[in-house]
């Protein structure tokens, strides 16, 4: 007997693991700022490698840091540049995707052309090679990351609008005279935010996957930067040692791929996108 659950049901879940989120994520705010009194870069070689104790919740790194404090803060670093990049991706790609699907022609053609060089070779290697190219650090990192992610959004803004503008509601706006920025702004831009919130939330655990492996890999964070991929890449001579100095960053960054993707499916069911999107 197949079970089917109703969409209703679907989305008060969705609902209450955002909310259940929400409230972890004030708990732990509230947590660093009243509570917190550890230094994450102060080194302690006397107190290296200790276990969990009421002092130190996680135990100390290899330094005698505070595990638990380097991960919180390693949150506002993971997450925070993840939003970064793809806030940044979002405005370069919309307004591209927007006039080359509004106005055709030779713009669209250059347009398909430089997307296609982009999208030739996967998001990892490009975002590899230039990382590598720029030179190490988290400001290198995040300009790879919007130049291999950009693309994606104007892609699909541009078929979106392609599709809305052969409807009639565009060609009586052209008409009645309403300038190109307005006929994008008033009756564009509403059907094409969905699509983006869409991909942009589902984006956003990618991205920090992205960043994450490109720290691990020593090309983005450095020390001693308390990000989860750098804090993945400082524990692993110690894995058979002590493991959990790997299994904290490494669950902190899949909760939060997990709920970037929860998230994600919240929104494609709040406007009704198809789940192409997703790909």
């Amino acid at each position: 007997m197949e079970l089917t659950i109703k969409e209703p049901f679907k989305r008060k879940g969705k609902k209450a693991v955002i909310f259940t989120v929400l409230a972890l994520v004030l708990a732990v705010a509230a947590y660093t700022f009243l509570f917190l009194n550890h230094d994450p870069a102060l080194v302690n070689l006397g107190e290296r490698l200790l276990p969990s104790s009421p002092e130190h919740p996680l135990g100390t790194d290899h330094l005698g840091r505070d595990v638990l404090t380097r991960l919180l803060l390693g949150a506002q670093l993971t997450v925070g540049y993840g939003l970064v990049a793809l806030f940044a991706a979002v405005i370069i790609g919309v307004p591209f995707g927007l006039i080359s699907g509004f106005k055709g022609g030779v713009i669209d053609r250059i347009f398909m052309r430089v997307a296609d060089a982009f999208l030739a070779f996967p998001d990892t290697i490009v975002a590899i090679v230039l990382s590598g190219l720029l030179g190490p650090g988290i400001e290198n990192l995040l300009l790879a990351v919007v130049v291999v992610k950009w693309v994606n959004y104007a892609r699909l803004v541009r078929s979106t609008v392609i599709t809305e503008r052969q409807k009639d509601y565009v060609i009586m706006a052209k008409i009645n005279g309403l300038s190109t920025c307005r006929i994008m702004k008033k009756h564009l831009f509403p059907h094409i935010i969905g699509n983006v919130l869409v991909l942009s939330s589902l984006d956003l655990g990618k991205i920090i996957l992205l960043i994450s492996s490109l720290s691990y890999i020593g090309l983005g964070a450095q020390p001693p930067a308390p990000e989860w991929g750098a804090m993945l890449n400082d524990a692993r001579p110690y894995f058979q040692s002590n493991q959990s100095l790997m299994i904290y960053p490494g669950l902190a960054i899949v909760c939060v791929v997990f709920l970037s993707n929860i998230l994600g499916d919240y929104f494609r069911d709040a406007f009704d996108v198809k789940k192409e999107v997703e790909s």
